[in-house]
């Protein structure tokens, strides 16, 4: 026999460890798999809760004037809601962008705290000193 008894038993542990690690990974699966069916149906439920609204509102409006354009203003609110939302979720000019290479490294670093703020001494003034207008010479008047 020219089996090693601790290359068997390194092969046995090994084994072992591989199938603890699959049943947990599995285990974690079907949880995440829970959790994004939950998420799923609220995020169906919300749709259909807000679509519920959308239609109150438009027969709401209907009651005072005619259902097209009670359905056009509620529509123009939803475009105007929505353009808004876009436009905050846009980064700002000096923010990173998603999948950029600064990335990797910023995440590893700890966030930076941020400063206080700049407090002037007591009693100078705030701000730059005022500025007056130059004087202007009178003109003389003709006589």
């Amino acid at each position: 026999m020219d089996t090693n008894l601790s290359d068997l038993a390194a092969q046995n542990v090994a084994q072992v460890v591989r199938d603890a690690i699959k049943d947990e990974l599995r285990e974690q699966t079907r949880k995440q798999r829970h959790a994004a069916r939950m998420y799923a149906g609220a995020s169906a439920a919300g749709l259909y809760g807000g679509a519920a609204v959308v239609a109150c509102a438009v027969l709401a409006l209907a009651l005072v004037m005619p259902g097209w354009a009670a359905a056009l203003i509620v529509a123009v609110l939803l475009l105007a809601a929505a353009e808004m939302m876009k436009r905050a979720a846009k980064p700002g000019p000096g923010a990173a962008v998603a999948g950029t290479a600064g990335t990797a490294a910023a995440a590893d670093e700890p966030p930076m705290p941020e400063a206080p703020p700049v407090v002037p001494p007591a009693g100078s003034p705030v701000g730059p000193p005022p500025v007056t207008p130059p004087a202007v010479p009178h003109a003389r008047e003709k006589e």
